[in-house]
């Protein structure tokens, strides 16, 4: 079972995947699939250059170059959370290793700039206009298309990061339970 967490920068994808990780065995970032590839290229880990890598990876190997790394980083069968994928391209690879369940959250693009800017990440956009173009960027890779058709959508507004995890784990544990036939409650995945 892999857990695709999706969602536009500012979204609150990480908080959503680090809480999910309590039903999986590990959870794997698509960013750090890029990351360790720069590494093993020697190149810097900035946001511009891990941007521009993952585009090459997908013009180099395909539309779903990220996805295939992501693979590599997973050892055995069990419950994963894969945090930030951002094409259909790639959820068809991830569905040739198991069932996934995708899991969309959503913020509308002044609370996610709101977030960004204050963070304090280096990489994270100093105007509008910056935003702007980080999320066309993100809309190009077919981000959008993951999006909309999530199994699950959490909606991040006004909501404090214990309410949207908690709101993301009933979830998921909802739609698992389904699956495992268990009416709706379901406990811990592995």
């Amino acid at each position: 079972m892999l857990i695709c967490v999706t969602g536009m920068p500012g979204s609150g994808k990480s908080v959503v995947s680090r809480t999910l990780g309590k039903l999986a065995k590990r959870v794997v970032g698509m960013g750090d699939a890029v990351r360790e590839e720069a590494r093993k290229r020697g190149l810097p880990t900035d946001l511009k250059t891990m941007m521009e890598l993952a585009q090459r990876l997908r013009e180099e190997h395909g539309p779903a170059a990220v996805a295939n790394l992501v693979l590599r980083m997973i050892e055995d069968e069990g419950t994963y959370v894969i945090d930030g994928v951002r094409s259909l391209h790639e959820i068809d690879v991830l569905k040739k290793f198991g069932e996934v369940l995708i899991v969309a959250v959503h913020a509308s693009p002044r609370t996610r700039f709101s977030r960004l800017s204050t963070r304090g990440r280096r990489d994270d956009p100093r105007s509008w206009e910056e935003f702007v173009a980080r999320d066309m960027r993100e809309l190009r890779f077919g981000i959008g298309d993951v999006i909309a058709l999530a199994d699950i959508m959490v909606v991040n507004e006004d909501k404090s990061r214990e309410e949207v995890a908690k709101e993301a784990l009933e979830a998921v544990r909802r739609v698992l339970g389904r699956a495992r036939g268990e009416g709706g409650g379901g406990g811990q995945a592995d």
